[in-house]
């Protein structure tokens, strides 16, 4: 599967400058990492967002926010966002910036 290339350009621009920031392709899209860890990544067109695990539940009341299933498993720390709901410059940007946060509070690998 494609990943959505605006949006992975408007992600890479709000990360630009952030240290260790790596692109991986990944999950069928590509990612970015922070010290080895992954903050967020575009698959499709939508957005694959880090979370602290205990802020799952809030992650996934916001609009167009849903869990993250991989193989019938859903992951606690993960959410998908839908595309529609980061076409807004400001929501991109807070879903990016929570993943950011989470991904470079984590021990460098």
């Amino acid at each position: 599967m494609a990943y959505d290339e605006g949006l992975a350009e408007r992600v890479r621009a709000l990360l630009r400058g952030a240290p260790g920031l790596v692109e991986k392709r990944m999950f069928g899209g590509l990612a970015f990492l922070l010290g080895g860890n992954m903050a967020v990544a575009v698959t499709g067109d939508d957005l694959l967002v880090r979370v602290a695990p205990d802020g799952t539940e809030a992650a996934l009341a916001r609009p167009g926010a849903r869990v993250f299933d991989m193989s019938g498993r859903p992951m606690r720390g993960w959410v998908v966002v839908a595309g529609p709901s980061v076409a807004e410059d400001d929501a991109l940007a807070m879903w990016v910036t929570e993943g950011r946060i989470f991904a470079a509070g984590l021990p460098p690998k």
